[in-house]
C-alpha cells in the first residue's frame, strides 16, 4: 500500500450511522447490519430498499461508522457507486434514503430511480 486512502464506492452518512445505532439499541441486538440494496419496480425502472440483517455474504461491501455497519450486495453497489446513504427527518417523516449522482430521474418519493 502506497498510504493513499482509497475512495469509498459509497458513503454512509453521520445521521445514517447515527440512527442505526439508535435502532440497534432499541433492539438489542448488536450483530444487526443496515443493508441496502436495489430491486426492480418503482415509479422510475428501479428502487431502493432498506433491511436490518445480521449476516455478511463474502462478496458484500461493508462500511463501518460508529461502531455500525452498512452492507451492499455487488449487484447493487454498481448502481450506487458514488452515492451516500443518509437519514432524515423532515415534515414527510423519517427514512432512510440514497442521494445517487448515478440517477438521470427520480421519482417525487425518492425511493425509486433509473439510470
Amino acid at each position: 500500500m502506497s498510504g493513499v486512502e482509497q475512495a469509498m464506492p459509497i458513503e454512509f452518512s453521520e445521521s445514517a450511522a447515527k440512527r442505526v445505532h439508535d435502532l440497534l439499541a432499541e433492539e438489542e441486538n448488536k450483530n444487526l447490519k443496515l443493508r441496502v440494496f436495489i430491486t426492480g419496480g418503482g415509479c422510475s425502472g428501479f428502487q431502493y430498499g432498506f433491511t436490518f440483517d445480521e449476516k455478511q455474504n463474502a462478496d458484500d461491501f461493508k462500511i463501518e461508522r460508529n461502531g455500525v455497519a452498512l452492507v451492499v450486495d455487488p449487484m447493487s453497489l454498481q448502481y450506487l457507486v458514488g452515492g451516500v446513504v443518509d437519514y432524515e427527518e423532515g415534515l414527510q417523516g423519517a427514512r432512510f434514503f440514497v442521494n445517487n449522482p448515478n440517477a438521470s430521474t427520480t421519482c417525487g418519493c425518492g425511493a425509486s430511480f433509473s439510470v
